[in-house]
């Protein structure tokens, strides 16, 4: 048994050695790659098939996960706040031991669009070693964030470019995916 799950394991990993990654190159400077390429990405996402790229998806979201640590980098975390939706508000008071009211006051406010945010950045829930200290109950933004591996990446393609200027996952994706068109 023990020996069946080895070679089935290793079967896994020569078969994704098999495939032809993308460089470790295409990280390198990959925020002036993605702000020169945002029209590249736009008219790409505008004009793809929507079942052909959700198929790559998958593997594309877990080789980017593979090469890239989100905790050296935490700009998300910095520089974006995610939307609190009433279920997050419950979990998250309720495991900060407070009031949901008094949640709200001390961390969110509302934004134009009539969603609550977090009233200051970086996240106050983000340790200085990029650890977020409500991770097992945190947002469900926060939780899907990048989208690279939903159909939020075709959907929402303002946020998906939006994305790509400071998320190196999701510009990574949208690399791949630029690959194998």
């Amino acid at each position: 048994m023990i020996f069946e799950y080895y070679y089935r394991i290793q079967a896994l990993y020569l078969a994704a050695m098999a495939k032809e990654l993308l460089p470790d190159s295409v990280l390198t400077n990959w925020q002036k790659k993605s702000a020169d390429r945002q029209k590249l990405y736009k008219q790409y996402l505008q004009r793809a098939k929507k079942n052909d790229v959700l198929k790559q998806l998958p593997d594309l979201h877990e080789e980017a996960f593979s090469k890239i640590d989100c905790l050296q980098c935490a700009a998300c975390c910095k520089n974006y706040s995610p939307r609190f939706k009433t279920p997050d508000i419950k979990r998250i008071s309720k495991l900060l031991r407070m009031k949901e009211g008094e949640f709200v006051e001390t961390y969110l406010r509302e934004d134009e669009d009539g969603d609550f945010v977090l009233q200051q950045l970086p996240c106050p829930f983000l340790g200085a070693d990029h650890y977020c200290s409500i991770y097992e109950d945190r947002p469900s933004d926060c939780h899907r964030f990048p989208y690279t591996d939903e159909d939020i990446i075709i959907k929402r393609q303002p946020l998906t470019l939006k994305n790509a200027t400071f998320c190196p996952i999701t510009y990574y994706v949208l690399e791949g995916l630029l690959k194998n068109k």
